[in-house]
């Protein structure tokens, strides 16, 4: 029999009032009797809907079945098995459009909370359990990763479960990629991220740091070192801007380096080597995850902050969760609105930023609403500090030191399937770098995807032409 209750079992939180004044997780894991309880309102439907949404495939009724009986451990194997950063994936994935979206719970109420349960089964491993590497079969060949985010940190442990040397290079001096630079600690701790890490140096998995590909080493060396395939997961690390005045101003900050000097170079703390800005009045424009992660920083750090997005709340595509987290924890939101010029004093700091109404109009290439100024509707509001947080595009670096990968019109890696195969042979690409700015499961989709294609290409003598 399972459990008809209609709504998720509730998650506790930090109280905002509190959680403004540190940076420690806000969201808390189930306890066990609360993770049951949740895991008992899933009906176990035949024909499995939510595994569908998974982009790694997780066998998602099966694990849940195993939190039922109270089988944590075995919940934790289950999940393990199609998915190598699970604690990760548990808080940060937006379950909301993927699994928990197919979830027939959700028709005639809310979905079963799937991340929820799978962050419970990943906190109670590492809480209980020893730390155990699969066995290993060493086959003899050698592949190289390059970037140490969602992407490149999956495909680095399926194939080292397959047998392989894997060596990942990171441009940064910590690996984890996004989930240390980008995402703040009261999302996603760090120490849930070394553990991961760790987890995949534990099996094998050799990381080398201060190692930009591009730079240090080219492709071509690469596979001088004996390396035999080459996944290009750098990631999507340019910001993008949005070409107003004043965007030169002091107090004017891309999102990229705001977060990662808060995530990565613990600029928050008092006694930090690499300071960051703190503005009295914060805005920040973007409507995204990235978005609110800046906002939420600049919160913590003392700011009256502002959210600045072009259209309605409807279509804001941060996730439902941190945008109300943001709004508890007193951020504004100025739906409606874009900048149209930075205001700087005579000594080159902002002051303000102007921005004009907007009204919706015909959908546009993303199926949303085309934003529409409305002429004459110019407001200022008062701001001592700018965040841009507009998305991303991939670092050239990578692509500049070879002429055989064929580049996308956004700076992007062209890769020619759901393989990752690139025009290159041997080489392999996936994630942000391939797709542009996306989410981490995606990521990790990619990697999997990409190991299982290079695995046939260096086992199986598949030919390249048959990636065409």
């Amino acid at each position: 029999m399972y459990n008809k209750q209609v709504e998720k079992t509730p998650c506790g939180t930090q109280d905002p009032q509190k959680r403004i004044h540190n940076f420690d997780e806000v969201a808390f894991t189930y306890t066990e009797e609360e993770a049951v309880n949740e895991a008992s309102r899933c009906i176990n439907c035949k024909n499995s809907p939510c595994v569908s949404g998974c982009p790694v495939g997780i066998k998602i009724p099966e694990f849940i079945s195993k939190i039922k009986e109270r089988n944590f451990k075995e919940a934790y194997s289950v999940i393990s098995e199609d998915s190598a950063l699970p604690a990760i994936c548990g808080r940060v994935c937006p379950q909301e459009t993927q699994c928990e979206q197919k979830c027939v719970r959700g028709i005639k109420g809310e979905s079963v909370g799937i991340g929820r349960l799978e962050r419970f089964a990943a906190d109670w491993h590492m809480k209980n359990e020893e730390v155990s590497n699969p066995e290993i079969k060493e086959n003899g060949h050698k592949v190289a990763v390059v970037g140490s985010g969602p992407s490149g940190l999956t495909a680095a442990g399926e194939l080292r479960k397959m047998g392989y040397e894997v060596s990942i290079f990171e441009a940064l001096h910590e690996a984890g990629g996004v989930l240390v630079y980008g995402i703040p600690a009261f999302r996603l701790p760090k120490d849930i991220v070394k553990k991961e890490i760790d987890a995949l140096i534990n099996m094998g998995v050799k990381i080398e740091l201060n190692v930009v590909i591009g730079r240090t080493l080219t492709v071509d060396e690469l596979f001088n070192k004996g390396f035999e395939a080459i996944y290009i997961a750098g990631g999507a690390g340019s910001p993008k801007f949005m070409g107003i005045p004043g965007e030169g101003l002091k107090g004017v900050l891309s999102a990229n380096e705001y977060l990662t000097r808060i995530n990565l170079m613990r600029a928050y703390k008092p006694d930090s080597h690499t300071p960051i800005l703190r503005g009295k009045h914060v805005s920040v424009v973007g409507g995204g995850n990235v978005a609110m992660d800046a906002a939420r920083c600049a919160r913590r750090l003392g700011a009256e902050v502002s959210v600045i997005y072009r259209r309605s709340r409807e279509e804001l595509p941060a996730r439902q969760e941190e945008v109300e987290h943001a709004e508890e924890e007193g951020i504004e939101f100025h739906f409606l609105q874009n900048p149209v010029k930075i205001i700087g004093d005579e000594n080159g700091w902002v002051t303000g930023v102007e921005c004009v109404h907007m009204q919706l109009g015909e959908p546009d290439s993303s199926g949303r609403r085309r934003p529409v100024p409305i002429e004459g509707s110019e407001t200022v509001l008062k701001t001592d500090t700018f965040i841009l947080a507009l998305g991303t595009s991939p670092n050239p670096l990578i692509s500049k030191t070879t002429d055989a990968l064929n580049i996308t019109r956004y700076g992007g890696i062209e890769a020619k399937d759901q393989s990752g195969a690139t025009s290159r042979k041997g080489v392999f690409a996936g994630g942000d770098i391939v797709t542009g700015s996306a989410t981490v499961i995606l990521a990790m989709g990619a990697g999997k995807r990409a190991a299982k294609a290079i695995d046939e290409y260096i086992m199986q003598g598949k030919e390249w032409d048959a990636f065409e």
